[in-house]
């Protein structure tokens, strides 16, 4: 079953002779702003009739493709479309010196920190596991302990560690909030959530796990006694944690949030056979449905729209945090429904409210550099027809101000992105990589409206010019028929891998950004998912081996060494395949699972695999993959630190998606490696990964 996507909501539609003719949408796409801008608000009411022109529409689009004359006959086996296409440590309670070199969590630009639920400073180890901080003396390496284990509100999600000892800690929270939460195809009340949090959605499984919640709580805490962790502040904000970055003592949070309809809304008639088996009355049912929800959405007061948030100092003294109508911003084009906030924390100015730039749109991207931040948001088409293009609007923030963003402008930029690393600045110039994908008429297939895809790619240029991010240049389209699966930028190098069957890497010349220009190409089977910088002129990258006769019992993860000295013709100069078909790595996906440690060559990846035994837990392996790297030789294999038994050693069976035995992060200091799971790390020597010297356990989640 493949996927269509309409107005934003992606969901299995299967038509079976549903209608006899296919119906034109009450209402039409709106084109591509080829100049796209923020614009703000006058006052109060042109934003609470802005909210809710847009809500009524999304709510009606979605009912209108419940009616049978929506869709167009087919022959009965169905038709489902492609929606488409990742410092200075605090002091240690007995004074121990660090490790000479380690590493830190995986970020995109050095200098701009990247949240994660790990976090290190070469003698403490941070992880969040559950709803607790597990706070560590890694240093020693011999001397590895659990030094506190701190019960956090919510769910925490992520973190950022920054230089004097502070810790901020990104969870979501469950509060009693008036209306309903449209999600999934469903409408949840975020009231009837609350009192019960994550039991209550596991239970019912329904998404509402990590990333899923009314509420941001941002928790900053004083760890420089790693024993005793001292909360200081506490911000409460509406919405969802997306992303998040830090340079010095500025952090910068992306929230999103869904509207939050009244809650008598619906999205969907009451079912009866009556009603179903005639299709003139379920029409006319849906038609009355609308009228009626429209009325509710325009009774509905500008606050029950955007609730306020909280700041709760170290003292427990509690302050609302309002918000201005002037700190609001629409697109002059289409995009989809929700806000989008960008937060700015100066932890030097505690008692100040967070500086907050809120837009009404889709969260997308988000890509920073010291001094700018981008943040993408899709063109919103209300449904597929040919003649469309995708496009993203990408929106350019200064960052000067420690406390507060400043909007710069925004670009027009066709196709959608990948990842964050589709996006990077060098120099004042902004470079992007994207999937150009045109929806034009099916010949094989009239009837079908929607048309089909065709896609290619390109790397452009662009730069702030008059309020906007202007074009400066591109580079000829790409790889017709394939999409985008990894890119990277350093300096004035790009490299783009493609994929369908095989695996082409392009290198591209930035140095003229008016000329970005295609220099090298090279094909091997399988495709990468991340590229890393090893050096000038060495890439590793991690990805998937599929050989051409698309044989998946020989797929396998693949780690390739790609010599570049030679920007037009590229070679693949090592390649080390590992484990089995059915093996598996978080940093396929996730590139703070890659762990590169150039002070040593060394090259860690969590690793999951399952051999063939009498039951799944039987034959289940996790562990830490570590390997020296060497561009004259290649991959060398330095073994395994195996975290299996951790799982035995727990006695209980009832791991689940949200918390599980898999060793996903890892930290290298010096000669040693620790490996990290939900349930515990483990540290061991490099060159002695099979004889671990100590292992702490977490304790485990405990729910309502």
């Amino acid at each position: 079953m493949r996927w269509m996507r309409h107005g934003g909501f992606a969901f299995a539609v299967l038509l079976a002779g549903c209608g006899s003719e296919s119906k034109h949408p009450p209402f039409n796409n709106e084109p591509v702003q080829m100049k796209a801008r923020l614009e703000g608000f006058s006052d109060c009411n042109g934003l609470e009739q802005y909210i809710e022109d847009n809500a009524v529409r999304q709510m009606r689009s979605y009912l209108e493709m419940q009616k049978p004359s929506y869709w167009p006959q087919t022959d009965g086996r169905g038709v489902l479309e492609d929606a488409g296409p990742m410092p200075s440590a605090p002091s240690t309670a007995g004074g121990s010196q660090g490790p000479n070199d380690y590493t830190g969590t995986n970020n995109q630009v050095a200098g701009v920190n990247e949240a994660d639920f790990v976090q290190n400073d070469g003698t403490h180890i941070f992880v969040l596991s559950g709803n607790r901080l597990n706070a560590h003396r890694s240093w020693p390496a011999e001397q590895l302990t659990l030094a506190s284990s701190t019960q956090l509100e919510g769910w925490p999600q992520e973190m950022l560690l920054e230089e004097h000892g502070r810790l901020v800690v990104v969870s979501s929270v469950y509060e009693e909030r008036p209306g309903t939460v449209f999600y999934a195809g469903r409408s949840i009340g975020v009231a009837d959530v609350a009192p019960v949090g994550m039991a209550y959605c596991l239970g019912r499984g329904i998404g509402c796990g990590p990333g899923f919640g009314d509420t941001v709580k941002v928790t900053t805490l004083d760890v420089t006694d790693v024993a005793h962790p001292k909360v200081v502040d506490q911000l409460y904000l509406p919405g969802s944690y997306a992303n998040s970055r830090r340079v010095g003592a500025s952090v910068r949070l992306v929230l999103s949030d869904s509207f939050r309809w009244p809650r008598d809304v619906r999205w969907g008639v009451d079912y009866s056979k009556d009603l179903y088996d005639n299709k003139s009355r379920l029409e006319k049912a849906i038609d009355e449905l609308i009228v009626k929800n429209e009325k509710l959405i325009r009774d509905q007061t500008l606050e029950q729209w955007m609730p306020k948030g909280r700041h709760v100092d170290g003292l427990g003294q509690t302050m609302p945090l309002t918000y201005s109508c002037s700190d609001f911003s629409r697109t002059n084009a289409p995009s989809g429904l929700g806000f989008v906030t960008v937060a700015s924390l100066n932890l030097d100015t505690p008692l100040a409210p967070p500086g907050r730039t809120q837009l009404i749109a889709e969260p997308g991207e988000v890509y920073a550099s010291k001094d700018s931040l981008y943040l993408a948001t899709n063109h919103w088409w209300w449904w597929s027809e040919p003649g469309q293009k995708d496009y993203v609007y990408i929106h350019k923030f200064d960052l000067q101000n420690p406390s507060a963003v400043s909007y710069v402008g925004t670009g027009t930029v066709e196709g959608h992105l990948i990842n964050q690393f589709a996006m990077d600045e060098h120099e004042g110039v902004l470079r992007v990589a994207t999937t150009l994908r045109s929806r034009v008429v099916d010949p094989e297939h009239s009837d079908w409206w929607w048309g089909r895809v065709e896609t290619s790619n390109r790397v452009s240029t662009w730069r702030e010019g008059d309020g906007n991010l202007v074009e400066v240049g591109r580079s000829e389209d790409l790889a017709p028929g394939e999409s985008i699966f990894s890119a990277r930028f350093v300096g004035t190098r790009g490299y783009v891998v493609t994929f369908r069957q095989v695996d082409p890497l392009f290198t591209f010349d930035l140095s003229d950004p008016a000329h970005p220009r295609k220099v090298g190409e090279l094909k091997v089977p399988g495709f990468s998912t991340y590229l890393h910088p090893m050096d000038e002129t060495h890439l590793l990258a991690l990805g998937e081996y599929v050989p051409e006769n698309g044989d998946w019992r020989s797929r396998a993860l693949k780690l390739s060494l790609f010599d570049v000295s030679d920007m037009a013709h590229p070679v693949e100069a090592f390649t080390q395949l590992v484990g089995t078909a059915y093996g598996w790595s978080e940093a396929v996906y996730e590139h703070k699972a890659f762990n590169y440690f150039p002070a040593k060559k060394l090259l860690a990846i969590p690793f999951t695999d399952y051999s063939n035994a009498w039951d799944y837990w039987s034959g289940f392996r996790s562990e830490l993959r570590v390997f020296s790297v060497d561009p004259a030789t290649g991959f060398t294999s330095k073994g395994a630190l195996s975290m299996s038994d951790v799982y035995v050693m727990q006695q209980d069976h009832d791991w689940t998606w949200y918390w599980t035995p898999n060793v996903r992060r890892s930290v290298m200091a010096d000669d040693y490696v620790y490996a990290i799971t939900d349930a515990g790390m483990r540290v061991a020597k490099v060159d002695s990964l099979q004889s671990p010297l100590i292992t702490t356990s977490f304790p485990r989640l405990t729910l309502p």
